[in-house]
């Protein structure tokens, strides 16, 4: 009979039967052969998917179960006279796999494991210190799903106001999640604080001169002029109103009154 594993360790918490975890590449294991302390290792299985243990050589053990791996390894032990019933227990120390990438505009971009943060997007975001001040409000989710590819963008500000809705997204191994920059605008002349801002959703010139400030007394409202690059990146000068849109990289120019 072989000892259970409840892969419990440090790094990894329990896994139901539906999400049981396969060895990968870089997994630290903790191998103990039940009366035969000689024998018990602490290692780290190789880019091939292999652990090198004594008496048997190297073992396949990627993409095994953790189960699976214990009978492996018993077998070998069995098979090779070297134990007469051995019983091998393999606890997973620190799970390498099972991981996904976040990148951009985040706190702390890196790689983070789905089963420390609960597989789901909100949880991985939250892992990587959330989205940074520079950030956007969309994250682009990419992946493979039964070998399609995905690509999704979810609105975050949606998502922290509907915590259970579909987009709290079930993330897989190998997906990827980027958080692009923030959409910005410029704001010069006749303002108070000139320079770079944030360009929030649905901005218009009138909120735009607002958070630059508003306007100096030299500076009139009337006129404002907005340098915007087309289709074809040609930037041009365009008259707007008040209650028009900004968009990402215009530069707003408010002149001098002429009174």
């Amino acid at each position: 009979m072989f000892l259970g594993v409840t892969a419990t360790a440090i790094g990894a918490p329990a896994l139901d039967g539906a999400q049981e975890y396969r060895i990968n590449a870089g997994d630290i294991l903790k191998i103990t052969v039940f009366k035969n302390p000689d024998l018990n290792q602490d290692l780290r299985v190789s880019e091939t998917g292999a652990v090198s243990f004594p008496l048997v050589g190297a073992v396949d053990v990627g993409h095994l179960t953790l189960p699976d791996a214990e009978r492996k390894i018993a077998r070998l032990l069995k098979d090779g006279g070297f134990v007469l019933d051995p019983q091998v227990n393999i606890l997973l120390t620190q799970a390498m796999g099972n991981q996904v990438s976040v990148l951009g505009q985040v706190n702390r971009p890196g790689r983070y494991s789905l089963d420390i943060t609960g597989g789901h997007l909100s949880g991985v975001l939250a892992a990587a210190g959330g989205i940074a001040l520079s950030g956007a409000d969309l994250v682009v989710v990419s992946g493979t799903r039964d070998g399609k590819p995905l690509h999704r963008e979810i609105d975050v500000v949606k998502l922290s106001r509907e915590p259970n809705s579909d987009d709290d997204l079930t993330l897989a191994d190998g997906d990827t999640l980027f958080v692009n920059r923030a959409p910005v605008f410029y704001i010069y002349g006749q303002v108070q604080r000139p320079g770079q801002l944030r360009l929030e959703r649905g901005m218009t010139v009138m909120e735009a001169l607002a958070d630059g400030g508003g306007v100096t007394g030299k500076g009139t409202a009337r006129g404002i002029v907005v340098h915007r690059r087309d289709a074809g990146g040609k930037v041009r000068k365009i008259r707007v109103k008040l209650d028009d849109a900004v968009h990402d990289e215009d530069v707003i120019y408010v002149k001098e009154s002429l009174f």
